[in-house]
């Protein structure tokens, strides 16, 4: 029964998008029809309560505020500023200046604790200058939408914090496990880029002029105030004199100051900053209203613990096991956010994963990253949509980008599987 549910929820939401509605619309179109047909809560009532709880969290108050911040930072010389000063250090790099998009994205990732966020502020500005300068579309948006899903990982993480309190793990030894893990990734990624510039080295724009060490210093400067910003922000959030909302905001004054220091700060550029700020949110508020109601959907009819209950009943050896949940998570996140996938599935989870020996602290930092491969895996890929927001491009087509990171994804799950140190090695030299 479970899976021919499934099945037509898959087959509507499909046809729902085909017909050209918008997508936040569309997965709340499923999420009704799940509720009126195979569930008895009434769906009205539901949808009402449900979108003005996920949409009035003050928590999320801190992504329309890094938005603004990108916007900002796109509309002064500070976004140009940064490749000025990164250039001379990634000429000698194969792919060059498409490694900002992972740089960009490992730094701000510190600072927002949110995909959405670290996809959207990075891709404002660095898409524009890629582009500006003859980068290909196909590898800047497909490298963005990989290196977005850090912001999942490396700590501040909202989704760890969850995951903490299900498992009653402690939440300051995953956001530390985190760490290496997530500049694994990073690693990845740039590897996966080298190899890509290698191959297609045609489409690679040529290297800037040759600098010498003290030219690349001075040119440097252009990235204090991009640096310091972040210093700001990342600092108010670990000295614990701001929570990450607050900084947020701090964020938006500092890229304010930081534009009319520049000059390039006038009413209209502000005005068109927050209004494309407010354009980019309000798509992607929709599509969160839209994955909380498909969610509660979800469990109302039963399908998550339905599905855990079966795996739990396999008796798998741990490593099957760990294949196994790889492959229902990331089914699972094609239509549920993370969040909601580790609410729904860990109370069924634990004794199976306590029975077949599996660290807790590991399986915290595994499920973060098999939730950044949904991130990027259609149909309800949330990355894939704010990319499809920002670029107005097929979400087909930034699937298949977005793809090679997805396996750089897998590449990282089986390392930490072979070394789980990399996981466990810094939450073991920290007392908390």
């Amino acid at each position: 029964m479970g899976t021919l549910v499934a099945l037509l929820l898959v087959v509507a939401l499909f046809v729902i998008l085909g017909a050209g509605v918008w997508i936040g619309i569309a997965v709340l179109g499923v999420a009704w029809i799940g509720m009126e047909l195979f569930t008895t809560r009434p769906g009205g009532d539901a949808l009402a309560l449900t979108v003005w709880g996920s949409l009035s969290s003050w928590t999320l108050t801190a992504l329309p505020l890094f938005v603004w911040m990108g916007e900002i930072l796109l509309k002064s010389r500070l976004s140009e500023g940064m490749f000025r000063g990164l250039a001379p250090w990634l000429q000698w790099l194969p792919g060059r200046l498409l490694h900002t998009n992972i740089i960009g994205c490992t730094i701000f990732a510190a600072v927002s604790g949110s995909s959405a966020a670290t996809c959207a502020t990075i891709g404002k500005i660095t898409l524009p200058e890629l582009s500006r300068r003859g980068y290909p579309e196909p590898i800047a948006i497909g490298s963005l939408a990989g290196a977005g899903t850090l912001g999942l990982l490396i700590p501040p993480s909202i989704i760890m914090i969850v995951y903490g309190v299900a498992a009653d793990v402690s939440i300051g030894k995953l956001f530390i496990a985190g760490v290496i893990p997530g500049l694994l990734l990073a690693g990845l990624f740039m590897g996966y880029t080298m190899f890509w510039a290698l191959r297609h080295h045609e489409q690679v724009p040529p290297a800037d002029i040759s600098l010498g060490f003290w030219q690349k210093i001075v040119e440097s400067r252009h990235l204090l105030p991009v640096l310091g910003l972040i210093a700001v922000v990342l600092g108010s959030i670990y000295s614990g004199v701001a929570t990450a909302t607050e900084a947020a905001a701090l964020g938006v004054v500092g890229a304010l100051v930081l534009s009319a220091a520049q000059r390039t700060l006038t009413w209209t550029s502000f005005w068109d900053g927050l209004m494309a700020a407010t354009r980019l949110y309000c798509m992607i508020a929709l599509i969160l209203a839209g994955s909380a109601f498909l969610s509660l959907s979800m469990g109302f009819i039963g399908l998550p613990r339905q599905i855990a209950e079966t795996i739990g009943a396999m008796n798998l050896s741990p490593f099957g096991l760990i294949v196994l949940l790889t492959v229902f998570f990331i089914v699972l996140g094609c239509f549920l956010d993370g969040i909601s996938m580790v609410v729904l599935t860990m109370a069924v989870l634990l004794p199976t994963l306590q029975t077949a020996g599996i660290d807790l602290l590991w399986f915290g930092v595994f499920i973060v990253i098999v939730v950044e491969m949904a991130q990027i895996t259609p149909p309800v890929g949330f990355n894939l949509f704010v990319l499809q927001g920002m670029t107005k491009r097929q979400i087909n087509m930034i699937a298949v980008a977005a793809f090679p990171y997805f396996l750089m994804m897998v590449v990282a799950v089986l390392a930490i599987w072979f070394f789980p140190a990399l996981v466990t090695y810094l939450p073991s030299q920290m007392k908390l």
